[in-house]
């Protein structure tokens, strides 16, 4: 578990970043958040994500394609929501979700800190 809050709390130095969850995308629940505000409960924001993953998965089972996920975007006026499956064997089925202020943040670094954070996330 001290492996998964180093990692989110790494993700939190990203700029811009409003909160990260690492979620379980069969269930549903967050397994570790960091950041959020009053307003933004990421553990809601993990739960409804996890329809987003799910219906995408399920679209390209229906299209026949087989390639994986690398991420998947959600571009608000206001914030950018970045979905990162984990492609280890011991992360299958969990993501990495992350909020950032889109005034502030760096999409492009964003993601490549994302995917350095996955690459030593070992779950």
């Amino acid at each position: 578990m001290a492996e998964m809050d180093v990692a989110l709390k790494d993700a939190m130095t990203i700029d811009g970043a409003i909160g990260v969850a690492l979620v379980d995308h069969t269930s549903g629940m967050a397994l570790a958040v960091a950041g959020g505000t009053r307003d933004f409960d990421l553990n809601v924001a993990a739960a409804g994500n996890t329809d987003v993953v799910r219906s995408k998965l399920r679209a390209m089972e229906l299209l026949g394609i087989s390639e994986q996920i690398e991420d998947i975007l959600i571009s608000l006026e206001s914030q950018y929501h970045l979905i990162r499956p984990l492609k280890a064997r011991s992360g299958h089925g969990l993501f990495l979700y992350l909020s950032l202020d889109r005034s502030r943040a760096n999409l492009a670094m964003a993601r490549h800190h994302l995917r350095r954070i996955e690459h030593i996330l070992n779950i």
